[in-house]
C-alpha cells in the first residue's frame, strides 16, 4: 500500500490564515520524509480535499489517513467531513480511507497549548 498523509484545515479568505498548518505539513515532512504530507482545505482557500485525493490516487496511493486540524467536534467534523469522505469512498472504492480524531482531542496538545499560557502569562517576579 502507497499512503500518505493528508492534513485537513478548515480554510479562510485570509491566506496568511494558512501559515501555521503550512508550518505543520512542514515539521511533518522533515519528521516524516519517507511519507506524503499533504495539506487541503474544507472552503475558501485550495487544494480542496476532493483534489487533494484525486491528485493522490492519480500518483497510485491507497491509503489515505485524513488528519482534521480542528479544535473540536463541531459541525464541520460530524457533519460536512463525513459526507466528503462518503463521496470519496464511492469514488475511489479501492482506497482505504482513515479519519483520526480532531487535533483538540489530543491530551498532549491540550497540555502544550496550557503550558504555552502559563509561560506567556506568568508575571515576572
Amino acid at each position: 500500500m502507497k499512503q500518505a498523509i493528508v492534513l485537513f484545515a478548515h480554510g479562510a479568505r485570509d491566506p496568511r490564515w494558512a501559515e501555521p498548518f503550512n508550518e505543520i505539513a512542514k515539521r511533518l515532512h522533515k519528521a516524516l520524509p519517507e511519507e506524503e504530507i499533504r495539506l487541503s482545505f474544507l472552503e475558501l482557500m485550495q487544494p480542496s480535499l476532493l483534489d487533494t485525493v484525486a491528485e493522490l490516487t492519480e500518483k497510485g496511493f491507497d491509503n489515505l489517513s485524513i488528519v482534521p486540524l480542528f479544535m473540536a467536534q463541531g459541525g464541520h467534523l460530524r457533519e460536512d467531513l463525513p459526507k466528503i469522505l462518503t463521496h470519496l469512498k464511492d469514488t475511489y472504492p479501492t482506497v482505504n480511507f482513515h479519519q483520526t480524531s480532531a487535533i483538540g482531542d489530543a491530551p498532549e496538545l491540550l497540555d502544550a497549548i496550557a503550558q504555552w499560557v502559563v509561560g506567556v502569562t506568568r508575571l515576572s517576579d
